[in-house]
């Protein structure tokens, strides 16, 4: 295996995305890490949206079909690596934490993408080995395949804080309770509560990056309290979503 911190380069990029600017569906013949410097990044496939505020970074392997879309003003940033060179061996896309210096690496070496010289391979050696490091965070909305699922999942898309059970979502699309989180678990490989908290995650996400405030994204989400709402946001990204609003 060759050794990856004295590969070639593949492309590097950064670029601001206004709030709710899109990329339409495309490939890359590359891998690319995909991070928000600011702002949150919605990246989307056939099989679901992945989304990653500042504490998140996403692996999009060579040849998947995506796209992507900004949630409040975006600072994207895009480091590429040759097909070949895959440190953590993903076959899928993946979200993976950035600490601290993971993320100050990202920043400095995509904030030149035309750069060369001794001190940029040594920088792109030390991401390279933060990367090998990065733990995967399962942040990830998956796409339904059953129109039956399919629409209870539309219900709760249209109004995160709806919080009718389970039964009587399913009775509003015509369909069992039991035949549901059968579908749940199939289907995303997750019980219905556990979707339902990442879904009203990438809500609060997005609605922060627009600007508004922790208690109205408590309530618009539907969290029983503010204090439930930072509690889950913290766990799940390492920051309360003050800290997260603040950072922009």
């Amino acid at each position: 295996m060759p050794d990856i911190r004295h590969t070639p380069e593949a492309p590097t990029d950064t670029r601001v995305l206004a709030a709710g600017e899109r990329i339409d569906a495309h490939r890359h013949d590359d891998h690319q890490i995909v991070y928000a410097g600011s702002g949150v990044l919605a990246v989307t496939t056939d099989a679901g949206t992945w989304f990653a505020p500042g504490t998140r970074a996403i692996w999009i392997p060579a040849g998947t079909v995506h796209a992507h879309r900004a949630h409040g003003d975006t600072d994207l940033r895009l480091l590429g690596l040759p097909a070949w060179v895959n440190p953590l061996g993903l076959t899928a896309p993946t979200v993976l934490a950035v600490d601290p210096l993971l993320r100050e690496l990202i920043l400095a070496y995509t904030g030149d993408p035309a750069g060369t010289g001794p001190e940029r391979r040594r920088l792109r050696a030390v991401l390279l080995d933060r990367l090998r490091a990065s733990p995967e965070r399962a942040v990830h909305l998956p796409a339904a395949a059953d129109p039956r699922l399919a629409a209870v999942c539309a219900l709760l898309h249209e109004d995160p804080a709806d919080g009718r059970t389970l039964a009587a979502l399913g009775a509003r699309a015509g369909v069992g309770e039991r035949t549901l989180s059968r579908l749940f678990r199939a289907e995303f490989g997750m019980t219905f509560p556990q979707w339902r908290t990442q879904l009203r995650l990438y809500h609060a996400l997005r609605l922060l990056a627009e600007g508004a405030t922790v208690t109205a994204v408590a309530h618009r989400c539907g969290w029983s309290s503010t204090s439930a709402f930072i509690d889950v946001f913290r766990r799940a990204f390492g920051r309360t979503p003050g800290a997260h609003h603040r950072r922009g």
